[in-house]
């Protein structure tokens, strides 16, 4: 704590003539301008530049178990409340589900098995096709994983007679 206060003194004040030529000790993360100390604890003589050492606070004793964070204080809901927002979010996911499954649908038919219909600037430029195809394929592919989420979602949301009411 001497180290710290001289530091800061060092620093505001300008450092006149005697206080630039007391020496100042590294003891690992710690410092000193105490001789005895330094020899005792083997520290290594800091040379040229100023030093400037910054302490935290220690942490009072109730924050030393650890951060309290502040919490929100949990509301319950009643179980019509819930029952209210679970249909609602079954409802959107099932629209959800039936939007990506008629996507589906159409994006199978383009498909065509892997051989859709040629448009216009394809019939001279084969690799547009074949991009197209490459295309088409990654869209059903990843619709497919969007049925799939859509699903397992709609498996964790109750069904209108079970309820659960928040934690």
């Amino acid at each position: 704590m001497n180290i710290a206060i001289f530091s800061l003194l060092l620093g505001a004040l300008g450092a006149t003539g005697a206080w630039a030529q007391d020496r100042i000790y590294r003891c690992g993360n710690e410092y000193t301008n105490t001789v005895s100390e330094a020899q005792a604890k083997n520290c290594k003589l800091i040379s040229g530049g100023n030093v400037t050492v910054v302490q935290a606070q220690k942490p009072t004793p109730a924050a030393a178990g650890g951060v309290k964070l502040a919490s929100v204080p949990q509301q319950r809901m009643d179980s019509a409340d819930q029952r209210a927002r679970d249909s609602d979010a079954r409802l959107i996911l099932e629209a959800e589900l039936k939007k990506a499954e008629s996507r589906q649908t159409e994006l199978l038919k383009e498909y065509n098995n892997g051989e859709p219909e040629k448009m216009g600037p394809e019939t001279r430029n084969n690799q547009k096709y074949l991009d197209r195809i490459a295309d088409l394929k990654a869209s059903i592919v990843r619709n497919e994983g969007d049925i799939a989420g859509i699903r397992r979602e709609l498996g964790r949301v109750p069904s209108a007679g079970t309820s659960t009411v928040a934690r």
